[in-house]
């Protein structure tokens, strides 16, 4: 028997709901994602790809739609029907746009419901294999002696720009940042050592560091990660600056059911506890989340007004 769309929204409210029967059974669940295939945030949409396709009994369609700091993705499920079809791979920039941006197509926070973090990646403090800086204080110390010291990052706006500014401002330096159009270009500069210093994402950067062909001198969190156990954070040189590390998490348009809500995010976060999954972003220099919907909308909501502070106090803006 085929279920009518006017029955769609009722499905999820029934008691006793098999896991194994689509919540959605017309028609196959969308996840946009604001970037292109194979970098950082596609490999999270892919990691949680076939479980919630398995879980949910039809598959679930990535589509890549990149462009202007993922803006454009973000904006097709602001506009989207609030049916639980349409799904947004949100990362940080959820909360860092509408602090650089002086006009969106869209409310970062009504425009939205938030269903459930997933899992970070934290910013790192980079320089060439070669580099004689061992530390977060010799970068300091180097920076005074030279004046100013240029750093390199994925683009103006990105979470390496505010750590680089928020960093200069607390260590009282100038840092002049070098602003690239992606990681890659940034990091094959700081490999080719034609830039001192990188903040970059440690998901982008981790193949790098395990070839030897950078060195992590930093993190920028609050705490050591896993695959990086030497590395100290800033704070251990009592250089510590708020968490700009970027996060993962599943965000649809606002007006959600919230037993579609709680569908989603049970079953994401299901998926999330799984050893195999846990092992998988650990080892791409991931840290585990695992936030529902009030903990994720509190997160939202307070980092763009860190955002918007920061962005005000170190005049990073669009370009």
């Amino acid at each position: 028997m085929r279920v009518s769309r006017r029955s769609l929204t009722l499905v999820p409210l029934l008691p006793g709901l098999a896991r194994a029967q689509a919540p959605w059974p017309d028609k196959p669940m969308r996840l946009i994602v604001g970037y292109t295939a194979g970098g950082p945030t596609d490999f999270v949409a892919r990691l949680f790809q076939d479980p919630l396709s398995a879980i949910w009994g039809q598959p679930l369609v990535i589509e890549n739609r990149p462009g202007a700091s993922a803006v454009l993705a973000t904006e097709v499920v602001a506009r989207s029907a609030p049916d639980g079809y349409t799904l947004l791979l949100a990362t940080s920039v959820q909360s860092s746009n509408p602090a650089i941006y002086p006009k969106l197509p869209y409310d970062s926070i009504a425009d939205f419901t938030a269903i459930a973090l997933l899992y970070g990646s934290p910013t790192v403090l980079f320089v060439p294999k070669d580099s004689p800086l061992r530390t977060a204080r010799d970068v300091v110390a180097l920076a005074r002696k030279e004046g100013t010291l240029a750093y390199a990052t994925s683009g103006n706006g990105s979470s390496g720009h505010f750590a680089g500014g928020m960093f200069a401002r607390k260590a009282n330096i100038d840092l002049t940042h070098i602003a690239y159009r992606g990681a890659a270009p940034a990091l094959q500069d700081l490999v080719g050592g034609r830039v001192p210093i990188s903040f970059a994402t440690l998901s982008g950067a981790l193949t790098l560091a395990r070839a030897g062909a950078i060195r992590a001198v930093a993190v920028c969190a609050p705490r050591r990660v896993e695959v990086l156990p030497d590395v100290p954070t800033l704070a251990e040189s009592d250089l510590d600056i708020p968490d700009t590390s970027p996060w993962f998490g599943l965000v649809g348009p606002a007006g959600l059911p919230p037993a579609v809500v709680q569908r989603i995010a049970g079953d994401a976060r299901s998926v999330l506890r799984r050893p195999e999954i846990r092992a998988r972003i650990i080892d791409q220099g991931g840290v585990v989340m695992d936030e529902g919907p009030p903990e994720f909308t509190a997160r939202i909501k307070r980092e763009m007004e860190e955002s918007i502070e920061v962005a005000r106090a170190i005049g990073i803006r669009a370009e």
